[in-house]
C-alpha cells in the first residue's frame, strides 16, 4: 500500500499512548481504539486485515495507516488498499476517537495483562485515576457534640458526597476486608473532645490523602466498592456501604491469576523482597526526617510572617502616638515627628513582608509538605501490608502444614498399634482436608507475594513524587526570597530618605536648605 501522506500529530498522540515503549500494538488494543469509532465491526476487520502484517500485531507504520483508512471510512468510503494513494505530499485525515483518556486506562490495562509481573502504570499515569478533593462543611451541632462532615468530590466520577469520620472508618474496614494484599492506608485518628481547628484541618488533609492513595492504586480505583464510597448519596453512609458490601469476596476469590499465581513468582522472590524491605526501610527513615525539615521550614516561614506583621503593627502604632510633645522633652531635636512619618509607610511594607511570607508558608505546606506526607502514608502502608503478610498467609500456612504433620504422626502412631479401622479413616479424611487447605494457602501464599511485588513497585512508581517536591521547593523558595528581596529593597530607601529628612532637620537654620549631597548650607 502506497503511504506518503504528512502524519498529523494526533497521530503521534495516539501511538504513544497504545505504545508508549514502541512496542507492537496487538489486536485487542486496536480493536478498543477503533470501536471509539462507531464504525461496524466489519469494517473495523477489513481496516485490520489490511494494515495486520500476519503475525498478530501491528507496528507504527500500520497503525498510520489504519487510523487513515479509518477517517475515511467514516467519511462514508468504502475501505480499500488504494485510497491513500491520493495523499503523497498531504497531510493524512484526522479519524474521529472522542476522549482519548479512556483509551489510555485500557492501553495500561492490556499491556499490564500482558506482563502481569510489571505494573505498567507511571507516576503521572496513576495521578490521572483521579485526583480527590476534601474540604470541610460548616458544623453542625448534635444533641451533644459537634459533628464534622466533609465534601468529598471525585474528578473521576464527576460527584461531590457528603462523608463523616465514620465513613471513612467503615470504608477502610472493608477495603481490608477486600484488598487483603494490597496497600490500605491508615486513618487519622479520632479525637472525640476538644478537637480545636488545628486538629481538624490536619485531619482533613490526612483524609484526603488516604482517598488518593484508594483512588490513584491500580486494582482498588475502578472497584464497585470504591466507586459506591465517591458516587452514594444517601443518608447513613456507614451502615449502608457495610450492608451492600457485607461479605465481599477478597481479592483473591476474584482474580483470574489466583490460579496461577505460583507461575508469577520467581524462585528468589523471598530475597527481593528482603531487598526492598530494607531499601523501603532506609528510604521510610529519610522521608521522616525530610517531612520534619519541611514542617519546620513552614513554621519559620509562618513565624517569619507573624513577626514581620507584628514589627508593622508597631511601627503603625508609633506612627499615631499623639502625646504632646514640647522642647522640654526635645530640645532642638525635632527627630520623632519626621520618624513618625516615615513609620506610616514603613508599616505597609512590613506588613508586605508578611504577606510575602505567610504565601510561602502556606506554599509550603500545600506543595511540598503535603507531598512528603503522601509518600510517608504510602510507606507506612507498605510496612504494615508486609507484617500482614508475615503474620497472616505466612503464618497461617506454616501453622497448617504442622497441623498435617501432627495428623500424620498420629496415623502412623494409630497403624502401627492396629487401632480401629475406622480411626485410621477417620485421620485420612483429616489428612485429605488439610492438604486441601494447605493447598489453598499456598495459591494465596502465592498471590500475596505477587501482590506484594506489585505494591513494591507502587512504591518505585511514587518516588517520582519526589521529582514535584524538589521542584515546588525550589520554585516556591526562588519567588519567596525575590519578592521579600524586592520589598527590602523598597523598604531601604524609605529608610535613607527618612535619615536624610532627620539630619536635615537637626542641621539647617529655619529657612536655610540644605545641599543633602555635600552638607554645606546655601
Amino acid at each position: 500500500m502506497s503511504f506518503e501522506g504528512a502524519v498529523p500529530p494526533l497521530y503521534r498522540e495516539v501511538y504513544d499512548i497504545v505504545s508508549p515503549q514502541q512496542e507492537h500494538i496487538d489486536q485487542d488494543l486496536f480493536v478498543h481504539l477503533l470501536l471509539k469509532t462507531s464504525l461496524p465491526r466489519t469494517t473495523i476487520s477489513q481496516i485490520w486485515d489490511m494494515v495486520d502484517n500476519k503475525q498478530g500485531y501491528i507496528t507504527r507504520t500500520g497503525l498510520y495507516k489504519a487510523l487513515a483508512l479509518t477517517a475515511l471510512a467514516q467519511q462514508g468510503k468504502t475501505v480499500s488498499e488504494k485510497l491513500l494513494e491520493t495523499f503523497s505530499g498531504q497531510e493524512l485525515p484526522k479519524p474521529n476517537l472522542g476522549d482519548l483518556s479512556d483509551l489510555r486506562a485500557t492501553s495500561v490495562k492490556v499491556r499490564r495483562n500482558k506482563n502481569p509481573n510489571d505494573l505498567g502504570y507511571s507516576f503521572y499515569e496513576l495521578c490521572g485515576l483521579d485526583n480527590i478533593k476534601v474540604e470541610l462543611v460548616p458544623e453542625k451541632k448534635g444533641l451533644i457534640l459537634k459533628h464534622v462532615e466533609y465534601e468529598v468530590t471525585s474528578q473521576t466520577y464527576k460527584t461531590t458526597v457528603l462523608r463523616r469520620y465514620n465513613d471513612f472508618l467503615a470504608f477502610q474496614e472493608l477495603l481490608m476486608m477486600r484488598f487483603p494484599y494490597r496497600l490500605i492506608p491508615r486513618l487519622p485518628p479520632k479525637k472525640m473532645m476538644g478537637a480545636n481547628r488545628e486538629f481538624i484541618e490536619g485531619r482533613r488533609k490526612s483524609l484526603r490523602r488516604f482517598l488518593n492513595l484508594i483512588a490513584r492504586h491500580p486494582q482498588m480505583y475502578d472497584d464497585k466498592l470504591v466507586k459506591f464510597f465517591f458516587t452514594f448519596t444517601g443518608s447513613d453512609v456507614q451502615h449502608k456501604i457495610r450492608e451492600s458490601f457485607r461479605g465481599i469476596p477478597d481479592e483473591f476469590m476474584t482474580s483470574n491469576l489466583a490460579s496461577t499465581a505460583k507461575d508469577l513468582v520467581p524462585m528468589d522472590t523471598q530475597t527481593q523482597l528482603s531487598n526492598s524491605k530494607e531499601h523501603i526501610r532506609i528510604l521510610y527513615n529519610s522521608v521522616c526526617k525530610l517531612k520534619d525539615i519541611i514542617e519546620r521550614m513552614v513554621m519559620r516561614a509562618t513565624n517569619y510572617a507573624c513577626d514581620m506583621l507584628q514589627f508593622g503593627q508597631e511601627l503603625s502604632q508609633l506612627s499615631s502616638d499623639n502625646t504632646p510633645m514640647t522642647a522640654w522633652a526635645t530640645g532642638t531635636n525635632s527627630t520623632w515627628s519626621n520618624l513618625q512619618r516615615g513609620f506610616k509607610h514603613l508599616s505597609v511594607e512590613y506588613a508586605a513582608l508578611g504577606d510575602k511570607a505567610s504565601q510561602e508558608a502556606g506554599d509550603l505546606d500545600d506543595l511540598v509538605l503535603e507531598k512528603i506526607c503522601f509518600l510517608q502514608d504510602m510507606l507506612i502502608a507498605y510496612r504494615d501490608l508486609c507484617e500482614r503478610h508475615e503474620k497472616g498467609v505466612l503464618s497461617d500456612h506454616q501453622r497448617a502444614i504442622a497441623k498435617m504433620g501432627q495428623y500424620k504422626k498420629k496415623k502412623m502412631s494409630a497403624t502401627v498399634s492396629t487401632s480401629e479401622v475406622g480411626a485410621v479413616e477417620q485421620l485420612e479424611q483429616k489428612i485429605l482436608q488439610q492438604e486441601s487447605q494447605i493447598a489453598n494457602m499456598e495459591n494465596r501464599n502465592y498471590y500475596s507475594l505477587h501482590c506484594l511485588q506489585m505494591e513494591t513497585q507502587l512504591i518505585h512508581a511514587n518516588l517520582e513524587i519526589l521529582y514535584d517536591l524538589l521542584s515546588a521547593m525550589a520554585k516556591i523558595q526562588s519567588k519567596s526570597h525575590s519578592d521579600l528581596g524586592k520589598v527590602w529593597s523598597d523598604i531601604l530607601p524609605i529608610i535613607e530618605n527618612l535619615h536624610s529628612s532627620s539630619v536635615s532637620t537637626r542641621t539647617s537654620p529655619v529657612g536655610s536648605p540644605v545641599n543633602n549631597h555635600t552638607g554645606i548650607t546655601v
